[in-house]
């Protein structure tokens, strides 16, 4: 696959903004962590907090996935420089969901990687839903580690 990261445009970060807050709201509520409400304000909230300049927000880079003309999903990484090194947190890697599981989020990932290693980077970290046992098991296969679990037991 000929899997290319390309920075958003400030175009594709509007659209991705509209969809992303409901999307992580969605992800929340199906987590078991809190109801709707409470998740979208969540989402908001989080949104504003990492992104309150959008695309020029210090330490974030934003990414559009293409294999050939076809966008097929999207990176969001935070870099961050630390005692050992610079570490980047990957908050969002994804693929359209009719495009899923023909091999694009590997490609994202490996991209991600080579990306991170020509920057410097020493670790990527990254946050999955417990109950999103697709992207758990790529992220395992690709050698990702699970350094906390949280835990609920619904009543």
């Amino acid at each position: 696959m000929a899997l290319r990261l390309e920075p958003m445009t400030d175009e594709q970060y509007l659209r991705y903004r509209e969809h992303a807050e409901e999307d992580y709201a969605r992800n929340i509520v199906a987590s078991g962590a809190m109801p709707l409400p409470e998740a979208r304000e969540k989402a908001r909230q989080d949104f504003q907090g990492l992104l309150p300049d959008g695309l020029a927000t210090e330490g974030h880079r934003l990414w559009t996935a293409y294999d050939g003309d076809a966008e097929v999903g999207r990176l969001w990484l935070h870099l961050e420089q630390k005692s050992d090194g610079l570490h980047a947190f990957g908050y969002d890697f994804a693929v359209r969901e009719e495009l899923r599981r023909r091999g694009h989020g590997r490609a994202i990932i490996e991209a991600a990687e080579r990306l991170c290693r020509e920057l410097g980077v020493v670790a990527i970290g990254l946050n999955v839903f417990g109950f999103n046992t697709g992207a758990r098991a790529l992220y395992e296969q690709m050698g990702f580690e699970a350094t906390a679990i949280r835990m609920i037991k619904r009543l």
